[in-house]
């Protein structure tokens, strides 16, 4: 396929002198104006609609369908976004979401005419339950964090960390989609398989080594024909958005399961996601070159090109926090335990999509990625436990005293990601939250 579809462009709708009329929206939340992104709610009776959030607020997409607001691509995107899913909105494409981002933002930015029409969509978040954005029908996840990818291997192959194949190919695995829960749900505690070193068999037990990681999630906007793949300079079409993503790991049970197909079990009871879908157009101020060092090899034809190598990164700020049950009875905050950012992608969005469909394999609308776990180079900036506490060797410290090597029930984790630069609106993602929940009797 050609690369018809330019790289999201900046207009009006990024300029950060513009602020909206919504008191909540300002600079300093995570939604501003410029951000404008997609969700899925549902109020007291239950039934879900999609949505646009705008500060604390969010903006019924199926009554501003009505309202005579809209008109055009604007108006097909709004009603496509007005039921409880947003499959239909991702499936239309660039063109009808960059049409209703520019209308919201002309209705939605300070001194616009019809505020009292569009105040009377909006509803307080906290009236409304978040969910899901989409119905998911695949997931993969990769394995695109260099440092994470060095930092485990030093643990088994100290003297030869990445395996040869890391720097040729962008490695995932197909997850399980019916496990994704949105931000907010709790975790329960799985079972599986543990050997012990000395152990002459493995036994079934509930996982002493659970894990997250901080990683980047993409939401699939327009599928792919089967047989078909999608050129690099043509992935910007197929991307709806993003989101934080928590791909909780039970690491003994990963370690025993693995050999010789990879991930099953150890991933499969729970991967938690941000509710809210962060444009390609409200990120398009924080794209960045990407590029390899110079003794690293290029990559293969098919995953570059100039216009990709000219900005295929993205430069977000991710962090995670952790608040155990006793800090929260006790009133304190959680704790920061590591700080990265998205810059640390050996591979990128672009080149993840190209690849999972260059053997033809068809992606749809709502389909979810993981980037895997967005590690950094230095101390703090782990994006996992497995790696902060030198796999399960050092523990953490924590401002109260408790240590950590893995998690333990009660234990809360939150996923935080910001964008900024200086002459650009800060755009953040919300939060990405789980709880762990004891593991349950088995029968």
């Amino acid at each position: 396929m050609t690369g018809s579809i330019p790289t999201p462009a900046l207009d009006f709708t990024h300029d950060p002198g513009q602020r909206s009329w919504v008191a909540s929206a300002g600079p300093d939340s995570d939604f501003p104006l410029q951000n404008l992104a997609f969700g899925v709610v549902a109020g007291p009776d239950g039934e879900p609609y999609g949505v646009v959030r705008i500060g604390d607020m969010v903006l019924h997409l199926g009554g501003l369908a009505t309202s005579g607001l809209l008109t055009g691509e604007a108006q097909a995107a709004a009603e496509a976004a007005a039921d409880g899913t947003l499959n239909t909105l991702f499936a239309l494409g660039s063109g009808p979401r960059t049409a209703l981002r520019k209308a919201l933002h002309a209705l939605l930015v300070d001194g616009a005419p019809h505020q009292r029409a569009v105040a009377a969509l909006l509803t307080s978040l906290h009236d409304v339950d978040v969910l899901l954005p989409a119905h998911i029908g695949d997931y993969t996840d990769f394995y695109v964090g260099i440092h994470h990818a060095r930092n485990i291997g030093a643990l088994f192959r100290p003297d030869n960390p990445l395996l040869p194949n890391y720097k040729w190919v962008p490695i995932g695995y197909h997850g399980r989609s019916s496990s994704v829960r949105v931000s907010g749900a709790s975790v329960t505690r799985p079972y599986g398989q543990l050997m012990a070193p000395d152990a002459p068999a493995p036994v079934l037990a509930p996982t002493h080594r659970l894990d997250f990681e901080l990683e980047l999630g993409v939401w699939i906007g327009p599928g792919n024909r089967l047989g078909t793949p999608v050129g690099i300079d043509d992935t910007e079409s197929h991307v709806a958005g993003y989101c934080l993503l928590n791909d909780w790991s039970a690491r003994d049970v990963q370690a025993w399961e693995y050999q010789p197909l990879g991930p099953f079990l150890a991933k499969s009871f729970g991967t938690t996601v941000s509710p809210w879908v962060i444009t390609p157009e409200a990120l398009a101020p924080f794209r960045i070159p990407f590029d390899r060092p110079d003794d690293d090899p290029a990559p293969l034809p098919y995953l570059d090109s100039p216009r990709h190598r000219a900005g295929g990164g993205l430069d977000i700020e991710l962090e995670v926090q952790l608040s155990t049950a006793r800090m929260r009875a006790d009133g304190d905050a959680p704790a920061l335990i590591s700080h990265s950012s998205s810059r640390h992608m050996y591979w990128t969005v672009a080149q993840l999509v190209t690849h999972h469909t260059s053997n033809g394999c068809n992606l749809r609308p709502g389909d979810l990625l993981g980037s895997g776990t967005l590690s950094g180079p230095d101390a703090g900036s782990e994006g996992s436990l497995l790696e902060l506490s030198r796999g399960g060797t050092v523990p953490i410290t924590l401002p109260n005293g408790e240590m950590r090597m893995f998690l333990e029930d009660g234990d809360e984790i939150t996923l935080k990601a910001r964008a900024q630069r200086p002459g650009a609106a800060t755009i953040g993602f919300g939060e990405c939250v789980g709880v762990v929940e004891p593991a349950i009797n088995y029968p």
